[in-house]
C-alpha cells in the first residue's frame, strides 16, 4: 500500500511541473483560456453526464456526493489528444495537441463515506495564428502573428457522505492557479521594425463546490437516480505585466524600445452554476441520463481583461445526454460481454459571444455541440478498466468574421480499483 501511495504522490507532484500545450483552440485568447470539463473519460464518453451516477468502481468527478458510493481504492488517469480544423470566411488552419488531463484518487471511508483527491486542468490556453491584410491588387501590407500559452490547473479535495439510505451529500475544495501569456506581432509594408504587445498573467483562486445524490428503486430492476451539484460564486485573480515594443524580424525577434511596461490586475467572477441531473439505470448493467446546466454571465474586470472590446459575456447553459450498457458484467465465455459501451450527446451555450467587427453592436454567441462515445475495456482479474472514448464536435461558426473549429477528440483512462485495509483472514 505504502508504494501506491509513494507512486501517486509523485506523479502528482511531477505534474505540477510539467508545461504542456493543451489547447488548439483560437477562442482559448479569451479570459484565462477554455473551461475544461471537470468529468472523467468514462463520463465524457457519455456527454458529459454524472451528477446523478454513483459508482462503485469509477470515480465520477462531476460531484463530490458520489464519493459516498465508493467500495473500492480507485487510481484514476487520463490522456487525451485534441485535433482542430479551424476554418474562417478566408483560410482554414489545423492544429493537435495531447496531454495530462487528470490525476486523481479516491479513497472509501467504512460503508457510509468516502474522498477524493487529484490535479486536472482548470483552464488552457494555446493558439498560434496569422492575419493579414491585402490591397486591390492581393498584395500583403499587413501581418499579424497572435499566439498564446498555458493555462490554469486546479487541485481538489472532496469527500461524500451517506446520510441516509440512497441519500448521499458530498462537499468538494479546489485551489486554482497557472500561468498565461498572450502576444500579437504587428508588421506592416515598408515598415523596418514591428510591435509586439505581450501579457503575462499569473493567475490563482479558490473555489468549493457541494452536491447530492439521491437512488430509489422504481422496481425490483430498474433504479431512479437524482442530483444536483452547485459550485459557489468565486473570483479567480490575474497579477502581470503588460508590455509593448519593437521588434526587429530580420533574423529572429529581437526586443528595441520599450513603449509601455506596467504591471495589472484583474478579476474574473463566476456566479453561481447549477447541475441537475436525473437517471434511470440497472445496476452493473445499463444506465440513461440526462444533465441540465445553467450559470449567469461571467464578469471580468480590470487589467488585461480591459483590453477585450470584441467580447462579452452571456448566460451559460448546457444540456448533456448519455448512458452506458454492459451485456453481461460477470461474464466467464465472453470477454465482450463484460465491455461497457458507451454514447452521449451534448449542446453548449458557452457564454462566450464575439464581435469580429469591433463595432460593438455585432456580437455573435459562441455555441459547441458534440458526439461522443467509447468502451470501458476489462483489464486484469480485478474491476479495473483501460477506458477508449471519442468525441466529434463543432464550435463556433465561420461568418460574421468569426472561426468555426470541427474537432475530434480521442481520450484514454485507467481506472484500477484495490482494496485497502482487508481484514486478515485464517484458514
Amino acid at each position: 500500500m505504502i508504494k501506491k501511495i509513494i507512486v501517486v504522490l509523485t506523479l502528482l507532484i511531477s505534474i505540477v511541473g510539467f508545461a504542456q500545450k493543451n489547447n488548439t483552440s483560437a477562442y482559448s485568447f479569451f479570459g484565462i483560456g477554455d473551461k475544461n470539463s471537470s468529468s472523467t473519460v468514462e463520463q465524457l464518453s457519455m456527454g458529459g453526464i454524472g451528477t446523478s451516477l454513483s459508482d462503485v468502481y469509477h470515480l465520477n468527478l462531476s460531484n463530490p456526493a458520489a464519493y459516498a458510493s465508493l467500495r473500492f481504492t480507485v487510481y484514476s488517469l487520463g490522456l487525451e489528444n485534441k485535433n482542430t480544423w479551424a476554418k474562417d470566411s478566408n483560410d482554414k488552419q489545423s492544429a493537435a495537441a495531447t496531454y495530462l488531463s487528470y490525476l486523481a484518487m479516491g479513497i472509501p471511508l467504512g460503508q457510509k463515506g468516502g474522498l477524493a483527491f487529484g490535479l486536472l486542468p482548470n483552464t488552457t490556453v494555446g493558439y498560434s495564428l496569422l492575419a493579414n491584410q491585402y490591397d486591390t491588387s492581393g498584395e500583403v501590407i499587413e501581418a499579424s502573428a497572435y499566439s498564446g500559452d498555458g493555462g490554469t490547473n486546479k487541485v481538489f479535495l472532496g469527500f461524500g457522505y451517506n446520510l441516509f439510505k440512497g441519500f448521499d451529500i458530498g462537499l468538494q475544495g479546489s485551489y486554482v492557479f497557472g500561468k498565461i501569456e498572450n502576444s500579437i506581432i504587428n508588421q506592416q509594408k515598408d515598415v523596418a521594425l514591428a510591435t509586439k504587445y505581450e501579457t503575462i498573467s499569473n493567475v490563482d483562486g479558490f473555489s468549493l463546490n457541494a452536491g447530492f445524490q439521491y437512488k430509489t428503486k422504481l422496481n425490483e430492476k430498474i433504479n431512479l437516480n437524482v442530483g444536483a451539484n452547485f459550485d459557489f460564486e468565486n473570483e479567480t485573480e490575474a497579477d502581470g505585466n503588460e508590455y509593448l515594443y519593437s521588434v526587429s524580424l530580420i533574423s529572429f525577434e529581437s526586443p528595441r524600445d520599450t513603449i509601455l511596461n506596467r504591471e495589472s490586475k484583474g478579476f474574473l467572477k463566476a456566479p453561481l452554476k447549477t447541475t441537475l441531473g436525473v437517471g434511470l439505470g440497472s445496476d452493473n448493467k445499463w444506465f440513461v441520463g440526462a444533465d441540465y446546466s445553467f450559470q449567469e454571465a461571467l464578469n471580468v474586470q480590470g487589467g488585461v481583461f480591459n483590453n477585450y472590446s470584441k467580447i462579452k459575456y452571456d448566460v451559460y447553459n448546457k444540456i448533456a445526454l448519455g448512458g452506458f450498457y454492459i451485456p453481461k458484467y460477470n461474464s466467464i465465455t465472453s470477454y465482450w460481454e463484460r465491455v461497457t459501451y458507451r454514447v452521449g450527446v451534448k449542446f453548449e451555450k458557452t457564454g462566450l459571444m464575439v464581435d469580429a467587427s469591433g463595432n460593438g453592436n455585432d456580437f455573435t454567441a459562441i455555441d459547441d455541440f458534440g458526439i461522443s462515445f467509447g468502451v470501458g475495456l476489462p483489464v486484469g482479474q480485478q474491476l479495473s478498466n483501460l477506458n477508449l472514448g471519442f468525441e466529434f464536435g463543432k464550435r463556433g461558426k465561420s461568418t460574421n468574421g468569426l472561426v468555426q473549429e470541427n474537432y475530434v477528440n480521442f481520450r484514454l483512462s485507467l481506472s484500477l480499483n484495490d482494496k485497502w485495509f482487508k481484514k486478515l483472514e485464517i484458514f
